[in-house]
């Protein structure tokens, strides 16, 4: 396990990490391997479940974490070196509509007792009641003073402060700074950032302004561990922090039911330029033959990893990621840089 001497809060010396870093539950990249690598070097580890997540997707997330956590220690025992540390929390992420339409995932989840289990994109938090029985640290991401309020009434135990600038689903309401410090002024911590944090001064900046920690998404989406497959990961490595956008075209053209409030922060492509402003189109019940083919082809590009056509989330500190890199490597460059920041005269 790399000791990353990084920053500490109250809430990661609650949660026993080395720092206070969370990756954020991507669908489709932050699997069971990439969480263990997170956990490894000192953070909160996630597994995420996005659109397609189903309960038969979190088991095979969760046996490759199983293996990648069984297989350090196997490795110090074959040479010599002794017991292998005890491994770092793994928490779980959900999307509330998804759960919603496949009961059997949420109960996967709670019956697989994760560090954290958040649920997120939906108003309705009862499931965070059946969590706190389970014994489960809670999380949801917030995107307005009223949502910090709501979640914080519901007895949630850890709020994500999720703004505009994010890759991937959420409501651009705010930026991650001002919203960071409005929902500290209304709730009592702990309050996680998240956001289009791309480098240690931006994950310094957060804990400056009082957050519990920072949740990553972008960032760590590249790293050797992800999921992301390669013409995506190709893709993201070659965009600008200029090069996303938010819009709600590929779900539509996916009929995937996202809520109208939560649109995509993706990178920018042939799709989006053809679509960005026809999404009325795209949702017609009886589509002509222009838009079922729009519709094949979206489908067909996915299947393919053709980043032209397909989606690929990104927030705008997607700039700043520039190399494919194990997550160890990210996490402990990250911390020593954060730390000589924050420490008196660090600049």
């Amino acid at each position: 396990m790399t000791e990353n001497a990084g920053p500490r809060t109250d809430w990661s010396d609650a949660m026993r990490l080395r720092t206070p870093i969370v990756n954020a539950p991507m669908g489709g990249v932050a699997g069971g391997r990439l969480a263990v690598a997170v956990a490894a070097a000192g953070g909160l580890g996630m597994i995420g479940m996005g659109s397609a997540g189903s309960a038969e997707a979190l088991e095979r997330e969760l046996a490759a974490a199983a293996l990648d956590r069984e297989l350090p220690a196997l490795e110090r025992e074959l040479l010599g070196s002794g017991a292998a540390p005890a491994p770092g929390p793994i928490g779980i992420g959900l999307v509330d509509w998804v759960a919603a339409a496949r009961p059997g995932l949420l109960d996967l989840a709670l019956a697989a007792k994760p560090a954290l289990l958040s649920v997120s994109f939906g108003t309705d938090l009862s499931w965070a009641a059946r969590a706190r029985a389970a014994g489960i640290r809670t999380a949801t991401q917030v995107y307005t003073v009223e949502d910090a309020r709501r979640a914080h009434d519901a007895g949630i135990d850890v709020l994500v402060a999720r703004g505009l600038e994010g890759g991937g689903h959420g409501a651009p309401e705010v930026a991650t700074l001002p919203l960071l410090e409005a929902v500290l002024d209304a709730v009592p911590g702990p309050v996680l950032a998240a956001g289009g944090i791309g480098s240690a001064r931006g994950m310094a900046a957060m804990l400056a302004a009082g957050a519990a920690g920072v949740w990553l998404g972008t960032a760590l989406a590249a790293a050797e561990e992800s999921l992301l497959p390669p013409n995506s990961r190709r893709a993201l490595l070659a965009a600008r922090g200029t090069d996303t956008i938010l819009t709600r075209a590929f779900d539509v053209g996916m009929e995937l039911p996202w809520p109208q409030r939560f649109p995509a922060r993706v990178l920018r492509n042939d799709f989006t330029e053809r679509w960005q402003d026809r999404v009325d189109e795209l949702s017609a019940p009886d589509p002509s033959p222009s838009i079922g083919a729009a519709r094949a082809e979206l489908a067909a590009a996915n299947a393919a990893d053709d980043p032209r056509i397909a989606p690929v989330d990104a927030g705008q500190g997607v700039g700043l990621v520039t190399a494919v890199r194990p997550v160890a490597e990210i996490l402990g460059e990250w911390c020593s840089e954060a730390v000589r920041l924050l420490a008196p005269g660090g600049h």
